[in-house]
């Protein structure tokens, strides 16, 4: 039996200083990221608020992926 992929990636909210060493790494605003509502299921569950940054990890073909996005009202 072949394994099940995750239908929803992990997703983390970070804090003010995990965000800022982010955007630095990309040398970046935050608001350069992509958005994500704060309505959004996930973003809903994280208890994410607007001008957050949240980090989701994917795994692709075993391929492993850090993905940005920035918590906007909605």
């Amino acid at each position: 039996m072949l394994p099940v992929p995750e239908l929803i990636p992990e997703h983390k909210l970070l804090s003010e200083s995990e965000a800022k060493k982010v955007a630095a790494k990309f040398n970046a605003r935050l608001e350069d990221f992509p958005k994500i509502l704060s309505s959004d299921p996930q973003a809903v569950k994280l208890g994410a608020e607007p001008g957050q940054l949240i980090e989701i990890k994917r795994n692709d073909d075993g391929n492993k992926y850090l993905y940005y996005r920035y918590v906007v009202k909605g």
